[in-house]
């Protein structure tokens, strides 16, 4: 399976980072985590979605707009990764965590590179 804009890092890793959180979440709903399954599938797979969108953005603004979205889905799915990681019942989320931290630091030096004024032609 191709995936898409491979020669984008931000996009290939958010959309690496979705298909674990769908494996992830298919095991924490095999062992009726309905409630968290759902969160992290939401959050999780928004993150990806916000950094795509953003790649067809109308304006320099747009763009950062999307990638700030994207980033707010990373904090939300950071926290409810630390849930599972910290709950004693739950699967260990495994590589997810250093992934995501990962694709924070990304999405930060692109927000901040993008939002610094840039010169002119």
């Amino acid at each position: 399976m191709a995936i898409p804009e491979a020669d984008n890092l931000i996009v290939r890793l958010t959309f690496e980072f979705s298909l674990l959180i769908i494996e992830y979440t298919e095991r924490l709903e095999a062992q009726r985590r309905y409630v968290m399954a759902k969160q992290l599938m939401r959050s999780g797979t928004a993150i990806g979605a916000n950094v795509r969108e953003a790649q067809s953005s109308e304006s320099r603004a747009d763009f950062v707009h999307k990638c700030k979205i994207a980033a707010k889905e990373a904090e939300e799915t950071d926290y409810w990764l630390l849930l599972c990681h910290h709950a004693p019942s739950y699967e260990s989320p495994g590589e997810l965590l250093p992934r995501l931290l990962s694709i924070r630091k990304i999405l930060s030096k692109i927000i901040s590179s993008a939002r610094s004024p840039q010169p002119s032609a």
